[in-house]
């Protein structure tokens, strides 16, 4: 029976742990996803497991008193297997009383401090009930399964270890399969499922188990009553330590690894797996000697100094290791696997030795002061008070004056005091003397340490996948290199929400620039991203109806801010940025984004995204959201069809909300994802690029003057606008226009079946993370199907603009000037196709000649537009063919370059491609006919072949 309970506590502890994460990205729609909010639901979690187990630890002693005076069972058993079914059936109505939650109307709005405070008492009344419940499994099973005071400490040790070890892969399970797979609410099913078959089967064991609770309590003492406080102070300053030392070694794993949720859940598991390791070690004693408790301890201080002295260079050693791994979908599973064991060769000692305490504790409280229900229940609800205060102090307060290797220290100073206060105890000497002799010196010796340098731990070498550089050169060279140029670090904070410094480039395209970087990845750069900056503000201004209030989420390098302030009709330009160090660095780019941190209109709000934009007052005629990558812890709620509602909301008549993504280091899944999630709120949608790979989503609530290219370009030619994008490199109305990639209604034209990305079904930051490791470039998805081509044909800005129809070419100098942009913007498909287009309509031109001169003689990095292939080109765009049999392999490869090549503003004629199949005749074409058909909305006849049909070459 013992050993079954214990297998059933793995299951609980799996379900704990699970719960935990599927209720912090519940409540960050709340909360909010900023550091606040993170550290709040840590607080009410770990709050309400101190409560539980001081609560159950009085129940279980009631219990058992009752038991020995009336003789009858115990029913410990009963009581825990209720309590199980009550978690799992709590959490089946939780989606119901979220939903009850978010929606209510009676939330005060008046301050945004007394808001947050409410949001954090709700939050309470939703996850305090279960957690609660939760605190009940150490005090209860270590009653109901230890036989003897004897064999107690052995089976405190299995219930601590086997819960422990349930957690350490719910960690994993909930990050990397449960909630991507099945949503928020279908993991609290599965789990409710879990613990209501944990509690049936507690129920089962208990009707087999009817004798009554042995008496555990040792006989009454003579003199004073034993005190616990001394061990209960050791049990507390253990576990604000342990829980500040993760959250600052979380922190360092973001800089080496990247900030995403597999790296959270690999540091969490890491330590949760070296925990119970540690308290299952303790129970395979045959003996526990008595300097063990304190030995142990310093031993575990010892290795953290050592720890310090390397953790600076871990981005270096994460690179070496993602650098033996290929970069492909099947490597990313053996890359995390690897991963973890090598957090785990690295932290396990340390972190197992912490493991040791409670158990260790326990043994030697059970020996001097009985009562093992209510010691057990007590002092685990001492430690999990602190850990409450390492998350809220260790994981946000003390990083408003300290930087990550300071808050270390914190963590070690608080460990060398606890095992001060163990070796007092143990060894019967006084506090004060343990203090100064051990204890003093240590301190002293942390605060010589040297600091850890900002240069080596924000160097963001896990955006390069090959590691011969760093291997050449090594890595102080490549610190000194910085991110390709000489860099100076002139700015740098370790902030609550984040990691921020700027770099100075001297070099920087030989011009000096300024780079902001939060947690390691760079976020912006005054020339290097100038034009996505400000076109994110400029073109979403000119398009929309008015322009009067703003909103931008991200302040970055201020760019964006600064020129929507810049314009003369502009009169607010609200900013909620989650950062405290990317507020303080603002006025060092002043000199590249129009002064935005001193201009009157910018009001910079710190927080998060979604709780800003959700407590604004009023609405707004352009909302730009500039996140980060998705692949990064928080973000993707950004990109959720509940932020994007929200914000629709939010927009005026006539509003236009801009969303920035990329191409770069993702995949078309990923890409897609994001577009259809963006096209299921808003109903009317364009999306241009900006520069290289960069992306600009613009989604409408009605057309208006999106289409309107006189009034556009009306306001184009104001002194304010044209000022603007002059300073994004663009000078003229037709080089704005070129930017447009798929016009207004394409992307609705045509079918897109796929999940949605929402709050309640999180799966972008999974499939964005497994995307970013495999390092590829995604193309947009091809719409090149006879409705999405035919609405992208009558509305593409560039073509209305030239007043031309569906069939004619663009006029030459509006050809020139979306080659040359797009060129520019290294978009070779495009550049390759516009260069067809030219090439077609005006064969003999002296400017396209000169243009593709020009274009060859770029330096590497801009696109490679081979002549080959732009003659291929020419052809799709229609004229004379051969009425001749077209061979399988050639009807296939024009189509192929049809859907690969094609572009919005200077489309192919479909016509070539229903003449290519339907003179393709073989059993080849036969068999993929109806599949082309279908993929380009089409009907392909099946001609009866011509005798003497020559081949087409």
């Amino acid at each position: 029976m013992r050993f079954t309970a214990l297998l059933l506590t793995v299951l609980t502890g799996f379900s704990g742990l699970v719960y935990e994460v599927a209720w912090q990205k519940y409540l960050a729609s709340l909360l909010g996803s900023h550091a606040e909010a993170t550290a709040a639901v840590l607080a009410i979690f770990l709050g309400g497991l101190s409560a539980g187990y001081a609560l159950f630890g009085r129940i279980t002693r009631r219990i058992v008193a009752r038991s020995q005076a009336t003789g009858r069972p115990a029913r410990l058993l009963f009581v825990y297997g209720l309590i199980e079914i009550g978690i799992g059936l709590y959490a089946v109505v939780f989606p119901t009383l979220f939903e009850f939650a978010q929606f209510s109307t009676f939330a005060p709005t008046e301050h945004p401090g007394i808001g947050f405070a409410f949001d954090v008492a709700l939050s309470t009344c939703l996850i305090g009930p279960p957690t609660l419940l939760m605190g009940g499994t150490i005090p209860i099973l270590t009653l109901a399964l230890a036989g003897s005071i004897e064999g107690s400490t052995r089976v405190h040790a299995w219930v601590y270890g086997f819960n422990t070890a349930g957690a350490f892969a719910g960690a994993l399970a909930a990050a990397f399969a449960l909630i991507p797979a099945l949503g928020l609410d279908g993991t609290l099913f599965a789990m409710a499922a879990v613990n209501v078959l944990a509690g049936a089967c507690f129920l089962v064991m208990d009707r087999n188990s009817q004798q009554v609770a042995p008496d555990l309590a040792e006989p009454p003492r003579t003199g004073p009553p034993p005190a616990i406080a001394s061990y209960a102070c050791a049990a507390l300053l253990a576990g604000f330590g342990m829980m500040t030392l993760q959250t600052t070694i979380n922190r360092v794993g973001a800089l080496a690894l990247g900030s995403s949720p597999f790296t959270f859940a690999m540091v969490v598991a890491v330590f949760v797996f070296s925990i119970a390791v540690g308290s299952l070690l303790v129970s395979a004693l045959p003996r526990i000697p008595k300097g063990l408790l304190d030995s142990s301890q310093w031993i575990l201080v010892g290795l953290l100094f050592a720890l310090y002295l390397q953790l600076e260079d871990a981005p270096y050693w994460a690179h070496l290791v993602r650098s033996n791994f290929q970069h492909h979908d099947g490597a990313f599973y053996p890359f995390q696997f690897f991963l973890f064991l090598s957090l785990l060769c690295i932290l396990f000692v340390p972190v197992a030795l912490s493991g040791t305490l409670l158990p260790l504790i326990f043994d030697r409280l059970r020996r001097e002061v009985g009562d093992l229900g209510s010691v057990a229940g007590r002092l685990y609800a001492w430690n999990t008070i602190g850990s409450l205060l390492g998350a809220l102090l260790g994981g946000y307060i003390l990083f408003f004056w300290l930087d990550l290797h300071e808050v270390f220290r914190v963590a070690v100073a608080t460990l060398a005091l606890g095992a001060a206060i163990l070796s007092a105890r143990v060894w019967g000497r006084s506090l004060l003397y343990m203090t100064a002799v051990v204890a003093l010196p240590i301190w002293v010796a942390l605060i010589v340490l040297p600091a850890w340098e900002p240069e080596r731990l924000t160097i963001g070498l896990f955006r390069q996948r090959d590691g011969g550089v760093i291997r050449e050169v090594g890595f102080d060279e490549t610190i000194r290199r910085g991110p390709g140029y000489e860099s100076v670090i002139v700015f740098y904070d370790d902030g609550p929400t984040s990691t921020v410094s700027v770099n100075f480039l001297p070099d920087y395209h030989d011009t000096p620039s300024h780079s902001i970087i939060v947690n390691g990845k760079s976020d912006g750069n005054l020339i290097g991203d100038f034009t996505t900056m400000a076109l994110s503000g400029l073109l979403p201004a000119l398009i929309a109806e008015s322009h009067e209030r703003a909103f931008v989420i991200g302040l970055g390098t201020g760019v964006t801010a600064g020129e929507l302030a810049a314009l003369d009709g502009t009169h607010e330009v609200d900013v909620a940025e989650i950062s405290r160090g990317v507020i303080e660095a603002a006025p060092i780019f002043d000199y590249g984004n129009q002064a935005a941190s001193k201009n009157p209109k910018v009001r910079i709000q710190r927080g998060d995204a979604f709780r800003t934009l959700q407590k604004s007052e009023g609405s707004y005629d352009v909302i730009v959201s500039e996140p980060s990558n998705p692949w990064l812890t928080g973000i993707e709620m950004i990109f959720s069809q509940d932020f994007l509602e929200i914000a629709r909301k939010r927009l005026s008549p006539g509003g236009v909300y801009a969303q920035w993504f990329h191409q770069y280091e993702t995949d078309e899944e990923t890409l897609r994802i994001v577009l259809r999630t963006y096209r299921s709120v808003f109903p009317h949608v364009s999306v241009w690029f900006t520069q290289g790979r960069d992306l600009l989503l613009l989604g409408f609530d009605s057309v208006g003057r999106a289409l309107d290219v006189d009034s556009l370009e009306a306001r184009f030619e104001r002194p304010d606008f044209r000022a603007g994008f002059e300073r994004a490199g663009i000078s003229t109305f037709a080089e704005l226009l070129a930017h447009e990639l798929l016009p207004l209604g394409t992307l609705h034209a045509s079918e897109d079946p796929g999940a949605i990305h929402t709050l309640r079904h999180p799966i972008l930051s999974h499939q964005a993370a497994r995307a970013f490791f495999r390092g590829t470039t995604a193309r947009l998805p091809a719409l090149v199907d006879l409705s999405s081509t035919t609405v992208s044909g009558h509305n593409s800005l560039l073509r209305r603009y030239a007043g031309v129809g569906p069939r004619e070419a663009l006029p030459e100098p509006l050809l020139e000037a979306a080659f040359e942009q797009t060129c520019m913007h290294r978009l070779r498909n495009e550049c390759t196709t516009l260069m067809a287009s030219w090439l077609r309509a005006y064969p003999d031109s002296e400017r396209r000649k000169q243009a593709s001169a020009k274009l060859r003689s770029q330096p590497e990095g801009w696109p490679r537009v081979t002549r080959k292939m732009v003659e291929r080109l020419t052809t799709l765009f229609g004229g004379s063919a051969r009425r001749s049999e077209v061979p399988f392999g050639i009807a296939l490869k024009h189509t192929d370059a049809y859907v690969e090549y094609f572009h919005h503003a200077v489309p192919f004629d479909l016509e070539v491609i229903v003449d290519r199949w339907n003179r393709c005749t073989s059993a080849a074409c036969n068999r993929q006919r109806e599949e082309i058909a279908e993929h380009l909305g089409l009907t392909l006849d099946l001609p009866e072949p011509s005798v003497g049909d020559r081949v087409d070459p």
